[in-house]
């Protein structure tokens, strides 16, 4: 995982040489601007509308949009997987050839980018998810009913297609076995709308194949980011105070302990990381000096503050106050990691300025409006988990009891 913030320019781990330093002219302060403004706004709009995505999946019954959540113990070992990850990569490239490994990682993310991509302009809207999240409905056993009838095509994608589009139903399903043992391998329903928005996102894909242009590579990391704080769910805020900080340890030791994250970032060629040009003013689409911002610090702090929307949507207050306080010091963090790194001219693990800002500034709020205690008690069961289920269904036969009691009495 790559969590380094960078510039290719100055942000080296290790010194330049004097042909480094003048193989390529200084970058122009609006140019500068430009890169870090643009590398800002990308990683807010994965953020912000991911979190309001995944109030929606936390409530969605289709199987494929299920969220997966984290609990307290994979928070704790997240740190440890992803430092033998970068480590096995790094040692990757220093003994095998660096074109070979990265022809393989490749194909391999532009199946998962076409998948990615495809998901995020064909699955139900952004709108209604927003609808959903700012109406004041409950993530509790009980729900407001949306006012939307439908959800199942983006606003892109509905004006995208005409209203009488031939769209027809398919299904994909492999079985196991015969009989009583027959079991479903794979269950998919599709329709002709998603075999478009694949055929589009493959259009991508090939791009990215076959030039690595870095607008193919940034379409297909918001994706993989807007995906990742859509489905990847915290259980509750103490397990997600775990992530962050054993990331924040994990990012710390990586960039300022060794050279590997950064040589990692700069040798990987996948879209694992977003990059703006900062000479797109002197040579336009074709520019290749790039800032780069790791997804890393897109979709683990994402997911906290997707966290607290839910929570804030618990208390049924009808305000966002955590929300927007975390999405406010992500600002406040990444803007902080981008003028460290302008100062001292060295690549910046970004989390160092994140994790604290992302989890102070909530708490912070909470103590002053005495809510620690709701905060830290607040809880999201796993959906796939089938004791959560029979929990949810043994919780609401026994209030259907009670009340059938109160109306008999």
């Amino acid at each position: 995982m790559d969590t380094a913030l960078s510039d290719p320019q100055n942000g080296s781990a290790e010194a330049a040489s004097p042909a480094n330093v003048t193989a390529r002219p200084p970058s122009t302060p609006e140019g500068i601007a430009l890169a870090y403004g643009s590398l800002l706004l990308m990683a807010l709009l994965p953020i912000f509308f991911g979190a309001l995505r995944s109030v929606r999946c936390a409530r969605g019954k289709n199987a494929s949009d299920m969220p997966e959540t984290i609990t307290s113990r994979d928070a704790a070992r997240f740190p440890i997987i992803a430092s033998c990850t970068l480590l096995g990569l790094y040692l990757f490239f220093k003994i095998f050839s660096q074109e070979y490994i990265n022809l393989l990682l490749s194909m391999y993310f532009f199946v998962l980018g076409i998948l990615a991509l495809s998901h995020t302009i064909r699955s139900e809207g952004i709108s209604a998810a927003s609808e959903a999240a700012f109406s004041g409905a409950s993530t509790g056993s009980q729900m407001r009913t949306w006012p939307l009838a439908s959800f199942r095509a983006s606003p892109f994608m509905s004006k995208f297609f005409p209203a009488n589009f031939p769209n027809r139903q398919y299904q994909l399903l492999f079985t196991q076995g015969s009989g009583e043992n027959k079991e479903e391998i794979i269950n998919y329903e599709f329709d002709t709308k998603d075999l478009v928005c694949l055929g589009l996102s493959s259009i991508v894909g090939v791009w990215y194949l076959l030039r690595k242009h870095w607008i193919a590579n940034n379409l297909f990391g918001l994706a993989f980011s807007l995906n990742g704080v859509e489905l990847l769910h915290l259980n509750n805020v103490s397990t997600g105070c775990i992530l962050l900080g054993g990331l924040f340890i994990y990012d710390v030791f990586w960039v300022f302990g060794t050279n590997v994250m950064v040589t990692v970032a700069r040798s990987f060629e996948a879209p694992i990381k977003l990059v703006f040009p900062q000479d797109l003013l002197e040579k336009g689409l074709e520019a290749d000096n790039f800032a780069m911002l790791g997804l890393g610090d897109i979709v683990i702090p994402g997911i906290f503050i997707a966290l607290l929307l839910r929570f804030d949507i618990s208390l049924k207050k009808n305000t966002h106050t955590y929300f927007y306080t975390s999405f406010a010091a992500y600002i406040f963090g990444l803007g902080l990691t981008i003028f460290i790194m302008h100062i001292f001219k060295h690549a910046q693990p970004a989390l160092l300025y994140l994790v604290p800002a992302c989890i102070g500034f909530p708490v912070l709020v909470a103590l002053a409006k005495g809510e620690v205690t709701e905060m830290f008690s607040y809880e999201e069961s796993n959906p796939k988990d089938p004791a959560a289920v029979t929990e949810s269904k043994e919780g609401t036969e026994t209030s259907a009891s009670k009340g059938l009691e109160k109306k008999e009495k």
